[in-house]
């Protein structure tokens, strides 16, 4: 049965929830760790995989979207549902989607998959789960669970059409999945996103620990392929914290990560802060200032929106001593594409625009049109597919010369990284 797209549905939790009653309620199995927020959210969910991994715990992570597969939307233990496994749970579940159609409640492609996490999350069976919010928060199809631990990641303008046009109703989108007597961990917010999720706390008697007061990072310092952090958590101090990701938004990822552990394990004492380096030394967050190929050096990052791109340049400028950049970037036409641009001119020498392999990508073309009075005509080439227009950012770096420090920065689009990744065969895409 057709279950349309992602993107276009109408938001309510009734067709979830009824579906979750005829399924057992598989996500009151085990304690949830649920992230909502803009930008971050993968990054965090990882990392927090991470820690409860290393803890010796069975984890079972839902994120989106993906990077290149749907299986790896759903993880137990760090590695995607095999192939064989993700097609034996639907074929489990699909029974009583049919029989929740048939009640008038046409299950959507988002709440199939959601559905499908918790399911196998139940009968695989794991210890916790980290979930991912889709988008927003209350009416998400992921807010059928109540999480033990709230994480709300930075909130910033994305999605407005669906969560509202400032920051306070997107706010309080996201605050939805904070739950009455749940711990709220709250990364750093605009003063009025802060305001809209404290009061959120205070209605339904949660917990709050806020980045920068309850906990948050120290200190931070740049080393070989990431950074060293000392971090303090909400139970103690945590030194010498290698991580392999870059930038201080990663930073408070892994601070904003360690919290929500420390916030689901019983008592006062510290997690172990061997364990805390050992996890955090092993992470990853594929297509996030990800290095994909040397000589040229290419990075590719998912970043999509206005605040996560702010984030993105702080950190390139940061980790890679460029002295030129050549950028290939690929949007979708529902986001703000200008924005995003007025923040790469800067950055960027010159601009190879394209399109990526959603049917909701901007062309090549439209691309262009938005973009040459931002760079001017000179600096942007319009390039209609991904493959040549990274073929040509990256022969434009060679004819620099070999020790030019000219790199190519591959962005726009969470779809553009994934698929740029494919195309490069990054290590471990």
């Amino acid at each position: 049965m057709e279950r349309g797209v992602e993107w276009d549905f109408e938001p309510t939790l009734d067709r979830i929830a009824a579906l979750m009653d005829l399924l057992g309620s598989p996500q009151r199995a085990y304690p949830v760790i649920h992230i909502a927020g803009t930008n971050g959210k993968t990054s965090t969910a990882r990392l927090t995989e991470a820690l409860l991994k290393e803890r010796n715990l069975r984890v079972g992570r839902f994120t989106s979207p993906h990077l290149v597969s749907m299986r790896e939307r759903i993880t137990v233990d760090g590695e995607p549902l095999s192939e064989e496994r993700f097609a034996q749970v639907y074929e489990e579940i699909i029974p009583y989607v049919e029989l929740a159609d048939t009640q008038g409640r046409r299950i959507q492609f988002f709440e199939l998959l959601t559905a499908m996490a918790f399911a196998a999350f139940a009968d695989t069976p794991i210890d916790v789960a980290v979930v991912e919010a889709g988008m927003g928060g209350s009416w998400d199809a992921t807010n059928v669970a109540d999480g033990t631990v709230s994480v709300i990641t930075p909130i910033s303008l994305d999605h407005t059409d669906r969560l509202g046009p400032d920051i306070p109703s997107i706010a309080g989108e996201k605050a939805g999945i904070i739950k009455p007597g749940a711990t709220a961990v709250l990364s750093q917010q605009e003063l009025e996103a802060a305001e809209v999720l404290m009061r959120r706390a205070a209605d339904v008697g949660a917990v709050v620990a806020r980045e920068g007061l309850e906990f948050g990072v120290l200190a931070r310092e740049i080393a070989m392929g990431g950074q060293l952090l000392t971090l303090r958590g909400l139970k103690g101090v945590y030194e010498d914290v290698y991580l392999p990701l870059y930038g201080a938004h990663q930073a408070s990822n892994a601070v904003t990560a360690l919290a929500a552990v420390e916030a689901l394990t019983g008592g006062d004492e510290p997690l172990d802060v061997d364990l805390v380096r050992q996890a955090f030394a092993q992470a990853s967050s594929p297509g996030r200032l990800e290095v994909v190929r040397r000589n040229p050096t290419v990075v590719v990052d998912a970043a999509h929106n206005p605040g996560g791109m702010q984030a993105t340049i702080e950190a390139l400028h940061e980790a890679f001593d460029f002295a030129k950049v050549i950028g290939v970037v690929a949007a979708m036409r529902d986001k703000d594409v200008d924005g995003l641009l007025e923040l790469l001119e800067p950055v960027l020498d010159e601009v190879v625009v394209t399109r990526n392999s959603s049917p909701r990508s901007m062309s090549a073309a439209e691309l262009a049109e938005l973009a040459e009075p931002i760079f001017g005509e000179d600096r942007v080439h319009a390039v209609e597919r991904l493959d040549d227009a990274i073929d040509r950012a990256i022969a434009a770096a060679d004819a620099e010369g070999e020790f030019s420090g000219t790199g190519v920065f591959i962005t726009g689009s969470v779809v553009t990284a994934g698929d740029a990744r494919l195309l490069l065969k990054a290590e471990g895409a």
